[in-house]
């Protein structure tokens, strides 16, 4: 049996060996490889001979960093253009009355309370409404009050308070109390015969309608309708207050005639007075004004001294049984 013959591939020749340098090269590479640097000159001293100093490299200033970018500013926000003023309406006359005076002239109601009406529109001159407060009408104007106004005057109150010694009708004077504040649930009268019953809102805008002497005691009206109290103390007032008065000293019958008229209190004139012997201790006036310490300063003027006052009538609306320091409410039917 024929085996078969397998063919190897020649071997590649040897690589011829590299030639030897020559001494002279291997010397002069190891020297070029051994020669140090030339120095640099020092200061002051000369470059030396057979060579040029290397040339110092500039230096150069390093950049400066670039300026970060500022956080910009809040834009404030532009404010809204202002509308334009309204035109004003046709001028009016400075002699006409405002509306709130011309209200008051009609009987409608007090000026507080015609401000009140104006600003809560319910106030309409010559069909139109008017809410700005200083407004002024002719005398022929069409005045119209809206129903909503009548209810809210219908909802105030009037307090009548027997009042004690010791206390001011108004505002705190030289340590003495205001008498308001006795008009608490406490000093309710029990026997009141009105059907209202004490809310702290019938507290709201109460206000005295006319004024009693700190040592002086009676009937003393608080009110939250415009109303009741220009009919009791307004300029053109005619309701009757009644007095009884305790005095001491002699009365002749030409004083008495001057207590009833013709006197005359800080250069004016005062209105005819009802002056009457209650008992033979106490003197009963009526007055339709009320000066300050006016019973007392008539008094004066002729020799009485005044030992006690105290105020029982204020139109037809009598004090009655209040006792003193408590306060009930003014009936529906009672009318001073």
């Amino acid at each position: 049996m024929n085996r078969p013959i397998l063919k190897l591939p020649k071997k590649p020749p040897p690589a011829p060996a590299p030639e030897p340098k020559p001494a002279s090269a291997r010397t002069r590479s190891r020297d070029d490889k051994a020669k140090p640097r030339s120095a640099k000159p020092q200061a002051g001293k000369p470059a030396p001979q057979g060579g040029k100093p290397a040339p110092r490299q500039a230096r150069t200033a390093p950049r400066p960093a670039a300026p970060r970018p500022a956080a910009p500013r809040p834009v404030a926000p532009r404010p809204a253009a202002r509308p334009a003023p309204a035109k004003p309406d046709a001028p009016h006359d400075p002699d006409e009355p405002r509306l709130s005076k011309r209200m008051s002239e009609l009987g409608l109601c007090s000026r507080r309370e015609a401000d009140e009406f104006i600003e809560n529109g319910w106030v309409k001159v010559d069909g139109k409404v008017v809410t700005t407060l200083g407004t002024r009408v002719t005398r022929t104007a069409k005045i119209e009050v809206d129903p909503a106004a009548a209810k809210h005057q219908g909802e105030q109150v009037t307090i009548l308070l027997h009042k004690p010694m010791g206390y001011v009708s108004g505002q705190p004077e030289d340590g003495y109390q205001p008498a308001m504040v006795l008009i608490k649930p406490e000093n309710h009268w029990p026997e009141d015969p009105s059907p209202l019953q004490f809310r702290p809102g019938h507290l709201r805008g109460l206000a005295p309608a006319g004024r009693l002497d700190i040592d002086s005691t009676g009937l003393l009206v608080f009110t939250q309708d415009g109303r009741v109290a220009k009919r009791l103390i307004g300029a053109d007032s005619e309701v009757e207050k009644e007095y009884l008065v305790r005095v001491e000293g002699t009365l002749a019958d030409e004083a008495m005639s001057l207590l009833r008229h013709g006197m005359e209190l800080d250069g004016v004139k005062l209105k005819p007075a009802k002056v009457s012997w209650a008992n033979e201790n106490q003197l009963r006036f009526v007055l339709r004004e009320g000066r300050k310490r006016q019973i007392r300063r008539m008094c004066e003027r002729v020799g009485l001294v005044v030992t006690g006052l105290k105020r029982v009538r204020s139109g037809g609306v009598p004090l009655g049984p209040l006792p003193v320091g408590q306060w009930r409410y003014l009936r529906k039917d009672e009318r001073f």
